[in-house]
């Protein structure tokens, strides 16, 4: 850069502002010493110039498993959104780092923060980590979450509405004449528990002579929910709808209800959470609350880019829509 400086004949940091565009360079000196730069073979050193600017030009993406340790990567909904978020952060230029953090939790996320491997991190879904979360946002800008929108929460989220989905499918269940509605999830996680408050809501509201809520915890491991609705169906009495909290759980409920002699939609309705790419294919083809996963991906990498820039940003409630197919 010092040779580049004593050709055009200016100063080694007018060099350096005029590689990387600065404005405070006039356009016809920058232009000057970018050709010149060209002439003479000049190449920047992105690392170098990395670390002077204190950057990693990498984004970090977490998903902390508190709440199901042994939920894959390859989960159908982590997979979309990861290619999502992938297209999104590389489009801007950078690299991601993956990161699963599975239990014992410890402390993930301020030992990321303060190793400065990142820029930015994204974190998917906030499991049992809203406290981790809450004590990172006070003093650590550069963070969006996806995830459900939490009463007084600091740190920036993005995700659908989750009350208004749930409630939604439950309706929709009840305009078919569904009555006996069981919800199958853990309320425990934030965004599950909006679904179930969606659930409840359409009950409360719905007609005379409807069953009382009746909620099922159910894993979001295939297998797993599989075997709570089979376990379900063993002890307790006559439903005659499923709302899962998600589009895995709701195909292992249409499993079990079909290892059980049960028909669907006949004889039990089942609606799900998602709209992942299988919804479409499952027998029947299931009926969901669709989440724009891409969408949701380019709101979160827009929102933190902005807070990479010191900007404030809100949380971001993306809308849903009910997609309607042969399972209810």
């Amino acid at each position: 850069m010092a040779d580049l400086a004593r050709i055009a004949g200016v100063s080694v940091s007018s060099v350096s502002r005029a590689l990387a565009g600065s404005p405070l360079v006039a356009r016809e000196r920058r232009e000057k010493i970018l050709e010149l730069a060209r002439e003479h073979g000049y190449v920047m050193n992105a690392q170098a110039q990395n670390l002077r600017l204190r950057r990693t030009q990498t984004l970090s993406v977490v998903i902390p498993l508190g709440h199901e340790s042994g939920q894959p990567l390859t989960d159908p909904f982590f997979v979309e959104l990861l290619g999502h978020l992938a297209d999104a952060i590389t489009d801007r230029g950078y690299g991601m780092f993956l990161l699963k953090v599975v239990p014992p939790m410890g402390d993930w996320l301020e030992s990321l923060i303060t190793s400065n491997r990142s820029d930015g991190i994204v974190v998917i879904g906030q499991s049992t980590e809203h406290k981790a979360l809450e004590a990172a946002a006070q003093r650590y800008s550069p963070l969006v979450v996806w995830g459900g929108q939490m009463p007084r929460q600091s740190y920036c989220t993005v995700g659908t509405d989750n009350k208004a989905g749930a409630r939604a499918a439950v309706e929709h269940l009840i305009e078919r004449g569904r009555r006996r509605i069981v919800f199958l999830g853990d309320p425990a996680v934030p965004e599950i528990k909006l679904r179930y408050q969606g659930y409840l809501a359409a009950l409360e509201n719905g007609p005379r002579g409807m069953a009382p809520p009746r909620s099922v915890p159910a894993h979001l491991l295939a297998e797993s929910s599989y075997a709570d609705m089979r376990a379900f169906l063993d002890e307790h009495g006559e439903f005659d709808a499923v709302f899962a909290a998600s589009d895995v759980i709701a195909m292992s409920a249409i499993r079990a209800l079909a290892a059980a002699g049960l028909s669907v939609p006949k004889d039990v309705a089942v609606v799900g959470y998602d709209d992942i790419a299988l919804a479409a294919h499952t027998n029947p083809p299931l009926t969901t609350v669709k989440q724009d996963l891409r969408a949701g991906a380019q709101t979160i990498i827009d929102l933190l880019f902005k807070r990479m820039a010191g900007t404030t940003t809100d949380s971001v409630i993306l809308p849903t829509r009910l997609i309607v197919r042969q399972s209810s």
